[in-house]
């Protein structure tokens, strides 16, 4: 029987753009939201410079791709599509939001450079934030009670955008039901797929590295801090099958 939501706490997951989140790790979040944990989006543009989709057609998409998700959304203003920098004002504001979600488990884009700049960028951003969200002295956010994460979770939106290093893990979502509701919010952004088909791109991305792993589909994860275990008896199983 699935968990209720209080069981579980939050997990939130930030995004560039409408369609990173669905497209990186959008069977992970499927998932999570399945088994009873709360999933909140944060997206911090409307892929105003995308060559497909008006914003408003976007924001539309990422709504319908929400829903199929499981997971409530939320979008932010930062620097625009395509303009985003790293500054202190934006970690700090997103440090904000993870004061007022207090999730345990974080998601956010590879900080791997060759992929769209705002990707990295905004990794960098709430890798900043995660730590800046603990900081009771932090004068713009002292009306919000400090709050430390417990993970901090990398996602490739592109198999470009892996790290080179090994992920950290590879999360099982081979489920049919989390597929269907994985793909469904793929499909949402109709807009995207004038471009290449994402949803047949990403869902054999997912087919290979959970063959590699023994299993139907996985997503990797990549952590920012080393896992830290009770005992050998919480480790799963690994992706070694020989």
């Amino acid at each position: 029987m699935p968990n209720s939501p209080a069981d579980l706490p939050p997990l939130l997951a930030f995004g560039a753009h409408p369609d990173d989140l669905e497209f990186g790790c959008g069977g992970l979040l499927a998932q999570e939201s399945r088994a009873g944990r709360p999933v909140h989006l944060v997206v911090t543009s409307r892929g105003e410079a995308g060559t497909n989709g008006t914003p408003e057609i976007r924001t539309r998409e990422a709504e319908a791709a929400a829903a199929a998700l499981g997971a409530t959304l939320e979008f932010i203003e930062l620097d625009g599509d395509a303009h985003l920098e790293v500054k202190a004002a934006h970690a700090i504001k997103l440090a904000g939001i993870i004061r007022r979600h207090r999730p345990q488990i974080v998601l956010a884009p590879t900080l791997v450079e060759n992929q769209h700049p705002d990707h990295w960028r905004l990794g960098q951003l709430v890798r900043d934030a995660c730590r800046l969200a603990r900081f009771g002295g932090l004068a713009e956010l002292r009306e919000l009670a400090p709050h430390a994460i417990g993970h901090l979770f990398f996602y490739a939106i592109t198999a470009d955008a892996e790290p080179t290093s090994p992920p950290s893990a590879l999360i099982d979502v081979s489920d049919a039901a989390v597929i269907r509701a994985w793909s469904d919010a793929m499909n949402a952004h109709a807009s995207q797929q004038k471009t290449r088909n994402y949803t047949e791109l990403q869902l054999t991305r997912a087919r290979l590295l959970g063959l590699r792993a023994g299993c139907e589909h996985a997503i990797p994860l990549w952590a920012n801090d080393p896992l830290v275990i009770d005992s050998l008896g919480a480790l799963g199983r690994s992706a070694r099958r020989f």
